[in-house]
């Protein structure tokens, strides 16, 4: 049998009898105003609207779409919206198990019929970034004849892993994450809907709450959730899904945490000082916690970049160009992923040799100014570029370190009512005790108490 073949009848059993698809297959959305989220993708006479053929009379532009975004995000859903709304026929193929014969075969079968259906199948190519480039050469003929809607879905960036000439015959959409809002909005549908669970049961918050953590912006998580903690709640014959039959039925405890309360706080400060403490399993406990609850990875980045400068300093200076670079590669590919990179992070910086004396040096120097510790700069500092400037003994007397053979200047550089101050004053640990030495040496060439050519 064809594979357009089979998917068609597939499709026709899941209508007769709705009660046998899973719960989010059941509840995919019909139309363009059902669809969760994705609202920069739905707003009046936006192209894809104009793909279903809404918003006017004009041309619909590209008849072949390619859906870039994370796992749950609706991909399939927009693919068969658009086969619904257009009224052609649905064919779905994974380039996981699919090949070129596959898509031939449905894109011969779609040629073969006749002219008033030449264009009524809707093709759509889940995970097209496995298809290697010889085989994504192969959809070109009927794009650009448009033998088929071509609705191709990748979770990867397309303008690597799609070919060229196949990106610029499509539309490009580039769906987001569901918020919060978006996922409770669907679970309370699936809960009180007849297509969904038909009120068979009730949903309390703390289990709902559950569920979204879970989810982690998933549509097709939360309901495939929703649907075993129904299952369970039903089979022992329970009104509501509680948050104990819950944990039970998808073995995911509820983690203890609200993003909007002390638990937020309460558990970034232990993985600070769990860092500080130079406790990496404490640490890492703490990261999994934030992790599991749902925390926002750019929350966690930040922590750990400021943790990098307050906490390690020069005892390590590579250890805040591991906080940024975790907070660059986290902004890049978010949650699951970024776990890995957070872990990396923590690890590095929990085993880190440890200084606050950049932390306490700048609290110095602040505290210094705020009592009014400032005075005039020194005349051989001052700005001598501009006209007049030597007149007002600017610039007098300053030597230019470069010229020096160690190049040091034993000259005065701060003002009178803090010179001869140490803020930073270095620890022995690490790299710092490097940097300490140093300042040292410094300090007394810039005092003129050693000779420069010691």
């Amino acid at each position: 049998m064809e594979p357009d073949l089979f998917t068609a009848a597939a499709e026709d059993r899941q209508e007769r009898d709705p009660s046998t698809s899973p719960l989010a297959v059941r509840m995919r959305p019909r139309t363009l105003d059902e669809v969760m989220g994705q609202r920069h993708l739905l707003r009046p006479g936006s192209p894809l609207r104009r793909l279903v053929g809404e918003g006017g009379g004009g041309p619909a532009g590209p008849s072949s779409v390619i859906l870039w975004g994370p796992p749950g995000t609706g991909k399939t859903t927009l693919a068969h919206v658009v086969s619904k709304a257009t009224d052609k026929r649905f064919v779905e193929l994974s380039a996981i198990t699919a090949g070129v014969k596959e898509v031939r075969a449905v894109i011969d079968g779609a040629r073969r019929s006749s002219g008033a259906y030449a264009r009524d199948t809707v093709l759509f190519l889940d995970e097209i970034h496995r298809f290697s480039k010889a085989q994504q050469d192969s959809l070109l003929p009927a794009v650009e004849n448009r033998w088929v809607t071509l609705v191709a879905a990748t979770t990867e960036n397309p303008y690597f892993s799609v070919i060229s000439p196949l990106l610029s015959r499509s539309l490009l959409l580039t769906l987001e994450p569901l918020t919060e809002d978006d996922l409770r909005g669907l679970l309370r549908r699936a809960v009180t809907e007849e297509r969904g669970l038909g009120g068979a049961v009730t949903l309390p918050e703390d289990s709902e709450a559950h569920l979204l953590r879970i989810a982690g912006g998933d549509a097709r998580r939360a309901l495939t959730a929703l649907e075993a903690g129904a299952g369970s709640a039903l089979a022992k014959g329970e009104a509501e899904i509680t948050l104990a039959t819950l944990e039970e039925a998808v073995d995911r405890a509820a983690v203890t945490y609200d993003r909007d309360g002390d638990q937020h706080y309460d558990v970034a400060s232990a993985l600070i000082k769990s860092i500080r403490g130079s406790d990496v399993d404490a640490a890492l406990h703490y990261l999994a916690r934030m992790i599991e609850a749902g925390e926002d990875p750019r929350f966690i980045a930040r922590r750990l970049m400021i943790s990098a400068s307050e906490d390690i300093g020069m005892a390590d200076p590579t250890a805040l160009q591991t906080a940024v670079a975790a907070a660059q590669a986290v902004a890049l590919i978010g949650f699951p992923e970024a776990s890995l990179t957070l872990s990396q992070a923590v690890i590095a910086l929990a085993l880190a040799p440890k200084s606050n004396a950049a932390t306490v040096a700048i609290g110095a120097a602040l505290a210094d100014v705020r009592a009014g510790l400032a005075g005039p700069v020194p005349g051989h500092l001052r700005d001598a570029h501009y006209k007049g400037a030597q007149k007002l003994g600017h610039g007098a007397g300053y030597q230019y370190p470069h010229d020096l053979p160690d190049g040091i200047a034993a000259q005065q550089y701060a003002p009178d009512a803090v010179h001869g101050k140490r803020y930073y004053q270095p620890t022995r640990r690490g790299a710092e005790a490097r940097y300490a030495d140093i300042a040292e040496r410094v300090r007394e060439r810039l005092a003129g108490d050693t000779d420069p050519r010691a």
